[in-house]
């Protein structure tokens, strides 16, 4: 008998196959386009994967022209390109980017910006598809989205397709969250709509569904009967360069990271497996994970599962470094995060018991995102007494986020000679000796996604709305209880606050050495 045909057969081969079509960024004179979006753009055109008849339309408010703004751009890719800078290639790539200038509420530029892409399906003898990229600040979401609605750019010509891409941060808490997707919500539908989040787009990521489901050695095991704890770290050894803590000061590490990335990792990690691999079967389940936080409510909950913590003055490779409150553009008095370590539950059977614990900060010892996947000892090793076991005995599971992207798992092995000593041995996975080639850049996977109408990768409002649910309790007890929970400190260059390593040893646990 014939094997039966999978009805996502087609559409997972042809997922990534863009369409023809027009990019509009808006903040193009920014750093997330010149450090980012071209550079992944041009690799993307390295690997012959750009749709025919492609541009890019940078719309921003500095006057400049088209060659002024090319140069710009290839200084930057210059840098920042993974596959180095071919002068040919660029040459012809270049040629296909041009430069808007207008204020983003002023409707004449919207006018201007609809002649000019009409102006080019007119040279290309048939309409394009448009994207429209929102990298601008956060504060110019709604005036270009209510310009773009007001246009009529928002609808496309002749039966194309025009979508939007945010940048994160969407929203700053679940109220302004809900605004702003009510705003996006009257200009664009949600299938066109595309929230994007780059940790979705780094490979290992995209890796944990099939490790998880397609691998028997794990599938069975996924499980509180098997697994003790899950970890979830993302370390950054840098403070609040280049100007940053003017943003930063008015974010912090719960809302500037842990609503988004981390928690779509935590999704990733926890989620059931979805019936097919459309999009919407993806992402139901990830909401699921979400809708099933044991919520934090009141100052007392929040401060017994959450640290909070700024860094002192220390010293970070061997570099003397000021306290985050010393740090440019910071208020001396901020009550801020630079630090944050969270104790989570999932009310589900699957996980029913099995803390997952998040620790993001600054300042920390070295730059390294991963999940670390802990399991249960065994009941009993008959030849074993536990001083020959040892305190790190357990296997683990790591998924490296970044850098040196891979996975490694952790068994023990019996030492070589005549005495039963074991040692923790690791087995080791990485992209780049496996498959010969570096992995591609999130934004390149994730800029072709949103070209093929592939939404996988990207966040849907509901998901949004049920994060930013959750972090609202926390920002409550901090910022407006009688009794907040304590602002906690570490020096620069340590892993972080001692209450946070109190928070795992009151489970037995400790935090994996990086």
């Amino acid at each position: 008998m014939a094997e039966l045909e999978n009805p996502f057969e087609e559409n997972l081969l042809n997922r990534n196959r863009a369409e023809p079509c027009t990019v509009v960024i808006f903040g193009a004179t920014g750093d997330l386009t010149n450090r980012k979006l071209i550079p992944a753009l041009y690799n993307v055109a390295a690997c012959g994967d750009l749709p025919p008849q492609f541009k890019v339309v940078g719309f921003a408010r500095r006057d400049k022209s088209d060659e002024v703004f090319r140069a710009e751009l290839e200084e930057g890719n210059r840098r920042n390109s993974r596959q180095g800078h071919d002068e040919e290639l660029w040459s012809s790539f270049a040629q296909n980017i041009h430069y808007h200038r207008s204020e983003f509420e002023d409707p004449a530029g919207y006018v201007r910006l609809k002649q000019l892409l009409d102006r080019f399906d007119r040279e290309r003898g048939a309409p394009a598809n448009r994207l429209f990229y929102l990298a601008s600040a956060p504060e110019a979401f709604v005036p270009i989205l209510d310009m773009l609605r007001a246009s009529g750019l928002n609808h496309a010509p002749q039966g194309r397709w025009a979508r939007v891409v945010c940048e994160k941060p969407f929203g700053k808490d679940l109220i302004t969250a809900r605004a702003l997707n009510d705003t996006v919500a009257a200009t664009f539908a949600e299938r066109d709509t595309y929230r994007i989040d780059h940790y979705l787009g780094k490979e290992t990521a995209q890796n944990i569904m099939v490790l998880r489901f397609a691998n028997a050695l794990f599938e069975p095991n996924w499980n509180s009967r098997y697994i003790d704890n899950v970890q979830i770290t993302c370390a950054e050894n840098l403070g609040m360069e280049g100007g940053r803590g003017g943003y930063y000061d008015t974010a912090g590490a719960l809302r500037d990271m842990v609503q988004n990335h981390l928690f779509q990792l935590l999704s990733l990690v926890a989620m059931e497996p979805p019936t097919d691999l459309s999009a919407d079967s993806v992402r139901d389940e990830k909401v699921k994970v979400i809708r099933a936080l044991r919520p934090l409510i009141g100052p007392e909950a929040v401060a017994a599962n959450v640290v909070r913590a700024q860094y002192a003055a220390g010293s970070v490779d061997g570099v003397a470094r000021v306290g985050y409150r010393q740090e440019d553009r910071v208020n001396p008095q901020s009550m801020t995060e630079a630090y944050v370590a969270l104790r989570l539950f999932i009310d589900t059977w699957r996980w029913q018991g099995v803390p997952f614990y998040i620790r993001v900060g600054k300042r920390l010892p070295k730059k390294a995102t991963e999940i670390s996947v802990h399991f249960k000892k065994p009941p009993q090793v008959p030849f074993a007494t536990r001083r020959l076991l040892g305190n790190s005995s357990e296997n683990t599971l790591v998924i490296r986020i970044q850098p040196d992207e891979g996975i490694a798992m952790r068994i023990l092995c019996k030492q070589p000679g005549q005495a039963l000593n074991m040692q923790q041995v690791k087995m080791d996975f990485r992209y780049s000796s496996s498959f010969g080639t570096a992995s591609p850049e999130a934004y390149e996977r994730l800029l072709l996604d949103a070209m093929a109408g592939d939404a996988t990768l990207f966040a849907r409002c509901d998901e949004v709305e049920n994060a930013w649910r959750f972090i609202d309790e926390i920002q409550r007890a901090w910022h407006y209880s009688d009794k907040p929970p304590p602002m906690c400190e570490y020096p620069a260059g340590s892993w972080g606050p001692r209450e946070a390593d109190e928070l795992l040893r009151q489970d037995g646990h400790q935090w994996r050495l990086l």
